[in-house]
């Protein structure tokens, strides 16, 4: 062993030496060049290489290693400064934060995936590594920003801006790219045998970006997006990265020279452009690795799915199930044994084709699809129907499949393997008839039926739903609760959906406009969903309707508490508010006004002028006693002529007196009615009283204060006072 390692080439034995060396010099030049590029623009920097470089390296790499990489990093990155003449210890405090920041993706990445290859969940490596991102060039802002404002007297807040914006970038990029590169090498540059057309496609992509940006008086930026998205649509990971580090590199340079339509923008500054340049290189970023994250998820699944279907097809081969070889003029060169156990014939019957037996509305159908097989090649699954060597027909699910003969290499032949599915397919045509039945009724029954499911999206929902918002069950299924609803309306539902989703029950009404325009009360009930192992799968909803119930509800509590001739309150409504008034003013003893009013010979107007103009006259006297009084007042119709008036916050006599006065006058206008036009006018009893000891004591002196205004000839008030 000893003596075949010393033979071994001596690169080979110092590989780490190597690996150091090549990261040093990537990092010392990427960081030359961005400080220089800044300091010759007299601009900040606009997307930061180096960490992602860096990170790129690591996830490449096992972490034994990793602080072997982290130290010779950070040796560069003090040369890079050193080279511009930046002071050590800033430097040095700059270095670290920068490897912290590195660090954070590389472990939170690394931490979810200890391994990245064709398998891998693309779309949740890039949530992973966008968030993990995020957070660390946020943490390596705040403190790189610290430092410079107190080495450099620079704003805080401002630095912590660009910073953060171009250390997101170099990562989402450069440690991309970076890791393309690493392990993909020499593919990065195309597959072999498609690199001419690699080649010309991001020549495309250049030519394109160096178009865009060699004028300044278009917004031309658009054009870019076409010939990028058509590279990662071919070329994948490789389009990706070489595409998008052409963009950013002559989207820095041309920023940096002053070119292109960011100029375009009135008094631009060095600051304001690379700005622009990061915004427009993340947006970038958002469309196109989404992108080949989707198509290396996609080309995953479908390798997958052929994996499967191969497996399946072996297993099909060695089954019990009836294989045949089936010549192209439809002569058998092989049928199983199993031929009479599933369908009772013996092998000699079936060495012949035997249309027949297949049942005459799956002929049609059979023999298509056996055409398409010849034409195509392609395998075939179908079900059709067989007939039994007794006489029923048994449901046949045949794979077929096109191969070389074994018999004579020249030809081909197909190969045939059947099974029973008899009983799952009646099942199935069981459960549809079910299913269309169950939706017969659901669709007829006068309320909402759904299910939701885990995630709050609705997997059902009777036609019902139509009638009551307009919308279509169509147009529902498939979204969430928030999206059909609103998120007004999920507000209040978000407690009770969390309840059933917890395994509880939960009744609940709410009002909402219908697809009539107008309000509709309904009643909601959502009960948990189980599966048949008993987990979770979401909640049933029951709404019903409830718009009718309700407002007889709210009509017969205004009857309960309303006059229905004039609309003022009745005297079951007022008897509650006076006694809640008295036990509050025995509490503040403050005082009470309370006002009786009798119309002055309202007998004679029903005499004379009939029921119907005296009812007019009660409605007018309501309407005024309403204008004349405050929203605070208690106006009520004790029944016939008789009204009261119950005040809280009197206390004083002039003020007493004043609303009765108030009162009087308003009738001084004659009640015009269609037919006649009548003087009508009022006789009141005021009583204001602190300390009365009860409702009847209250209504007692405001009765006599109400026969002295008779007494004194109509038409005036009377006030009682006590306790003043």
């Amino acid at each position: 062993m000893n003596r075949r390692i010393s033979e071994e080439p001596w690169f080979k034995r110092h590989t780490l030496l190597w690996e150091a060396l090549g990261l040093f010099a990537a990092i010392f030049a990427v960081t030359s060049y961005s400080l220089v590029l800044t300091s010759a623009t007299s601009s900040v920097v606009s997307i930061w290489i180096a960490n992602g470089v860096v990170v790129g390296s690591l996830l490449r790499i096992s972490g034994k290693k990793w602080s072997v990489y982290l130290a010779v990093s950070l040796i560069a990155y003090l040369a890079g400064k050193g080279l511009q003449g930046a002071p050590l210890l800033p430097s040095l405090a700059l270095g670290l934060i920068n490897g912290l920041e590195t660090l954070i993706v590389a472990f939170a990445v690394r931490r979810a995936f200890p391994r990245i290859a064709d398998d891998t969940t693309f779309l949740r490596l890039g949530r992973v590594a966008l968030s993990s991102t995020l957070l660390a060039s946020a943490v390596s802002a705040l403190l790189a920003a610290g430092v410079i404002a107190a080495t450099h007297k620079g704003s805080y807040w401002p630095t912590v801006d660009w910073w953060f914006r171009a250390h997101v970038l170099g990562m989402v990029i450069v440690a991309t790219a970076t890791l393309v590169v690493l392990t993909q090498r020499s593919r990065v540059l195309g597959n072999p045998g498609h690199r001419i057309a690699f080649f010309r496609d991001m020549v495309l992509v250049a030519v394109t970006t160096i178009g865009v940006f060699v004028q300044s008086r278009y917004p031309l930026l658009f054009l870019v997006f076409a010939p990028l998205l058509f590279a990662v649509f071919r070329h994948h990971f490789a389009g990706l990265v070489v595409g998008i580090s052409v963009v950013a590199l002559i989207t820095n340079v041309a920023t940096a020279m002053g070119t292109g339509p960011f100029d375009l923008m009135v008094n631009a500054t060095p600051n304001a452009r690379a700005l622009l340049a990061q915004v427009y290189l993340g947006v970038i970023c958002l469309v196109t690795v989404p992108v080949a994250l989707t198509l290396a998820d996609r080309r995953r699944l479908e390798q997958q799915i052929r994996d499967s279907e191969m497996r399946y097809r072996l297993l099909a081969d060695y089954a019990s199930d009836l294989v045949m070889r089936i010549c192209r003029n439809g002569e058998r060169r092989y049928v199983s044994p199993s031929i009479k156990d599933l369908l009772g014939w013996e092998v000699a019957d079936f060495m012949q084709p035997r249309p027949e037996l297949i049942h005459p509305d799956d002929r049609e159908r059979v023999a298509a699809a056996v055409a398409e097989l010849w034409a195509s090649g392609k395998s075939s699954l179908t079900q059709y129907r067989l007939q039994h060597r007794d006489g029923h027909y048994v449901w046949i699910e045949a794979l077929v499949r096109l191969a070389p003969s074994p018999d004579n290499p020249a030809e081909s032949e197909l190969i045939y393997t059947g099974r029973d599915v008899t009983e799952s397919v009646l099942a199935e045509q069981a459960l549809a008839d079910s299913e269309k039945r169950l939706r017969t009724i659901t669709d007829n029954i006068p309320a909402v039926i759904a299910h939701v499911d885990s995630a709050e999206r609705y997997t059902f929902i009777n036609a019902y739903v139509q009638k009551v918002s307009g919308q279509k069950p169509q147009d529902i299924i498939g979204r969430t609760v928030r999206e059909v609803r609103g998120a007004a309306l999920y507000e209040r539902f978000y407690a009770h959906i969390a309840c059933a989703l917890a395994g509880g029950e939960a009744t609940f009404a709410y009002e909402m406009e219908g697809s009539d325009g107008q309000n509709h009360y309904l009643q909601t009930t959502y009960l948990p969903a189980m599966s048949a192992a008993g987990e979770r799968t979401g909640f049933y909803a029951l709404t019903t309707d409830i718009t009718e119930i309700k407002r007889a509800e709210q009509e017969l509590a205004y009857l309960a508490h309303y006059d229905a001739l004039t609309g003022l309150a009745n005297r079951r409504y007022f008897v509650d508010c006076l006694h809640l008034a008295l036990e509050r003013a025995r509490v503040a003893r403050f005082p009470l006004m309370l006002l009786i009013i009798d119309v002055d010979h309202f007998k004679s107007i029903n005499d004379n002028h009939g029921h119907g103009v005296g009812d007019a006259v009660l409605r007018e006297i309501a309407h005024r006693l309403k204008s004349v009084t405050r929203k605070s007042d208690v106006v009520a119709r004790l029944g016939g002529d008789e009204f009261v008036i119950l005040c809280n916050d009197v206390d004083a006599t002039y003020a007493a007196e004043a609303l009765a006065k108030k009162i009087t006058d308003a009738m001084s206008e004659p009640v015009r009615l269609d037919s006649a036009r009548l003087d009508v006018t009022l006789s009141i009893g005021a009583a204001l009283c602190r300390d009365v000891g009860s409702e009847d004591e209250l209504m007692q002196r405001a009765d006599v204060a109400l026969y002295r205004a008779k007494e004194a000839g109509r038409a005036c008030y009377e006030l009682a006072v006590s306790g003043l």
